[in-house]
């Protein structure tokens, strides 16, 4: 069984060079916008199956299906086992079909999602969860891996910056139809909806997204200036794992994704339960962030490719400012539409820049574009044990604040809301530790 897995996701061999250059650029040019598409559209529906237990979570915690500590467990098992997936699925990512690969991780998710709908048991739930965790991890490694095999270091940043809208194309999916959904329909068909919807992306997946470009006859990027090192892969992966700069980024991200997280798991929970407003209207505030970090994301390579040079750390210490500033007011601002709208814009313009430079791409730029995968699972595993740390702290936190007034529950988010914004400084503080560290560019 496990030889007819292997070879299910083995490489295939390279081919001959196209004959004439002119076939070969519109064949490249061709198959570079199918992948593009094909991980874009992919990855973001990788989010809907993610993000889907996170509408649903007052609608659990009000029909007394689960208390909010056990929502925060649960919440915790897809971000460990997302975690350590993403380093393992990082490693063989640099090895296997990442078509095949990518495609995989949406169906299994897709699938458990569905079932999730169907299920009110709670360990049950919380592995099926930890279950998508892992699958879910499949997504971004291939994705990264593929944009490095098709795309050359100077129009890499900027690739990788239009590809990260992805997330926030799935999170104002999420929020808004799924956040729909669960207000309209009940929690359950919340889980159902986000399981159909991505089965069918798996086939426009399946078509569109291809292997790296030798397999086809076509050049690889910067091919010759790219010169090859006579050692093994795992020597190369090693080296990665040994960098202090690939692990100064980890933890950066790691706290950075705690607030990423807080406000993803529990902005919801938070602006209901805080501050009084509908699932809807809660839902709508929350992916004005996700809309406004399709501008961070889109534009953070381009910004740093054109401006900067390919170096992110100055853009990175700008925007991780912007992020600290926009969930202190979203957490210690009024219950005001405006001024929470407000907060969450300038938090998804800076999420979104910060997720390009801090969720990957500094630490790609670091290692060399063999071991992408590797420099993404390192930074992968710290960043998700980051945020499954956030997710029981969050949820013990908040049920600890739990009074009852006049019969009613009452939630008091102060605690919870000082762990999320530390969390986005200490980011920041973090990442200035590698201002003078150079991009390896090959």
């Amino acid at each position: 069984m496990f030889t007819t897995i292997s070879n299910f996701y083995k490489r295939s061999s390279p081919s001959a060079h196209s004959s004439t250059n002119v076939h070969q650029d519109n064949e490249l040019k061709r198959k570079k916008l199918s992948i593009f598409l094909a991980i874009t559209v992919g990855y973001g529906f990788y989010y809907v199956c993610r993000l889907s237990f996170n509408v649903a979570k007052k609608s659990l915690a009000d029909e007394g299906i689960f208390t909010v500590t056990e929502i925060g467990l649960i919440g915790s098992a897809l971000f460990f086992a997302y975690a350590f997936g993403k380093l393992a699925n990082g490693l063989l990512a640099d090895r296997v079909n990442v078509r095949k690969f990518m495609t995989t991780g949406l169906l299994v998710s897709a699938v458990v999602n569905i079932i999730l709908g169907s299920t009110t048991e709670f360990w049950f739930f919380a592995i099926l969860w930890g279950i998508n965790g892992w699958f879910q991890s499949f997504g971004a490694p291939s994705s990264v891996v593929s944009i490095v095999q098709w795309f050359g270091g100077k129009e890499r940043g900027s690739i990788w910056g239009m590809w990260g809208t992805s997330h926030n194309i799935g999170e104002a999916i999420t929020f808004i139809l799924t956040a729909f959904v669960v207000g309209s329909f009940g929690w359950m068909w919340g889980f159902r909806t986000a399981g159909i919807s991505c089965l069918i992306i798996c086939f426009f997946m399946w078509k569109c997204l291809y292997e790296r470009p030798e397999v086809y006859g076509l050049p690889k990027p910067e091919e010759s200036a790219s010169p090859k090192q006579n050692i093994s892969m795992g020597a190369k992966q090693w080296q990665v794992f040994k960098s202090p700069a690939i692990w100064i980024l980890a933890f950066s991200s790691s706290f950075f994704y705690v607030t990423r997280y807080a406000v993803n798991s529990w902005g919801l929970f938070f602006l209901e339960a805080e501050k009084g407003y509908s699932t809807l209207e809660a839902g709508s505030i929350i992916s004005v962030n996700a809309i406004a970090g399709i501008l961070g994301t889109f534009f953070s390579g381009i910004l740093s490719d054109k401006y900067f040079k390919g170096r992110r750390n100055f853009p990175a210490l700008i925007f991780g400012f912007i992020y600290f500033l926009s969930i202190s007011l979203f957490v210690l601002g009024p219950a005001n539409s405006v001024i929470d709208t407000f907060s969450m814009v300038m938090f998804g313009l800076s999420l979104g820049v910060l997720i390009i430079y801090l969720g990957g791409l500094m630490a790609v730029d670091v290692a060399s574009k063999e071991t992408s995968g590797t420099a993404l699972g390192i930074v992968g595993v710290a960043s998700y044990v980051g945020a499954g740390i956030q997710d029981i702290v969050s949820g013990i936190l908040i049920d600890d604040s739990v009074t009852m007034i006049k019969g009613e529950v009452v939630y008091n988010f102060e605690t919870v809301g000082y762990f999320w914004i530390g969390a986005s400084l200490f980011s920041m503080l973090l990442a200035t530790l590698v201002w003078n560290v150079k991009p390896h560019h090959n």
